[in-house]
């Protein structure tokens, strides 16, 4: 019977707490922290290994997080295996929820792991990643956009100005270049103006970008499913397919409502009532 050992791993920017697992016994083979280097997981793991069977296995977790999946890619890279694991899904002790520290939250992922009391989030591999990084840029410009929009809007209420044109339309622009203002103010609004074409030339030329990802050979297909259906751009396809990247991994429709957080749900108590998506699935 192959022997397995769990490490749990509870990751932060700056170091690891590691907690190795005896899959059969249940019993706690070792614990450490470490600097957050993938090479001392592997020298913890092989230091384990001396003193165990031949033929264990190891296999290693850790919570969805800040590190997304570079530490998983490095570790598969050093021929670990690795799973990371959907924190919601996930059991917690009542002990873990009353005394919460490093060393313990390394238990829980090691416990988790070992009883297969988790769900792995998927991992798309580097090609995906990277557009996904691509497409999440051009969403923090786009929300940078609203927010210049806002202030300027904020701006001009401040200084009791309304403009009888649509916003944001040629017209209304124009009337921003011509509202009577004092040189100051005047500078404030250029500005302002001035960075919402820059994102907004940013915006443009990232779309273009997308469109060139959507029209290779990877992506062709997909993408063109989804833009076949109404009110499906590029970018808004490219967006979904890059999120989501292989919809069989959800057995029925209602597991993918779930996932995205559409299933309705209710977190009520007392005169509060919260009504809305599947939070857990998100």
């Amino acid at each position: 019977m192959e022997s397995i050992v769990y490490v749990g791993m509870d990751v932060h920017k700056a170091t690891y707490s590691l907690c190795a697992l005896d899959k059969a016994t249940g019993a706690l083979l070792a614990e450490t922290q470490c600097a957050s280097e993938p090479k001392l997981v592997e020298k913890f793991i092989n230091g384990l290994a001396e003193e165990l069977d031949p033929d264990t296995k190891f296999v290693t977790g850790y919570e969805a997080g800040i590190l997304g999946y570079s530490l998983y890619h490095s570790l598969k890279n050093l021929g670990i295996d690795c799973i990371i694991l959907a924190p919601t899904t996930m059991y917690s002790s009542a002990k873990n929820k009353m005394v919460k520290n490093d060393s313990m939250d390394a238990r829980m992922i090691a416990k988790n792991l070992a009883a297969n009391t988790y769900c792995a989030v998927y991992v798309p591999d580097e090609a995906d990643n990277e557009v996904k990084e691509f497409i999440r840029l051009r969403k923090m410009m786009k929300k940078d956009l609203i927010r210049v929009k806002q202030q300027i809007g904020m701006f001009l209420l401040r200084q009791g100005l309304k403009c009888s044109a649509s916003k944001w339309t040629l017209a209304y622009m124009d009337w921003l270049k011509k509202v009577p203002l004092s040189p100051v103010l005047r500078s404030v609004l250029d500005e302002m103006t001035l960075q919402k074409s820059e994102l907004e030339e940013k915006i443009a030329r990232y779309d273009q970008t997308i469109e060139t990802f959507a029209n290779s050979e990877r992506y062709t297909k997909p993408i063109h499913a989804l833009t076949s259906m109404k009110g499906f751009k590029t970018t808004t396809a490219m967006t979904i397919h890059i999120e989501i990247a292989d919809f069989k991994r959800f057995k029925t429709a209602k597991a993918f409502m779930s996932y995205v957080g559409l299933n309705p749900s209710e977190h009520s108590s007392g005169d509060h009532t919260i009504k809305g998506g599947d939070f857990e699935a998100r």
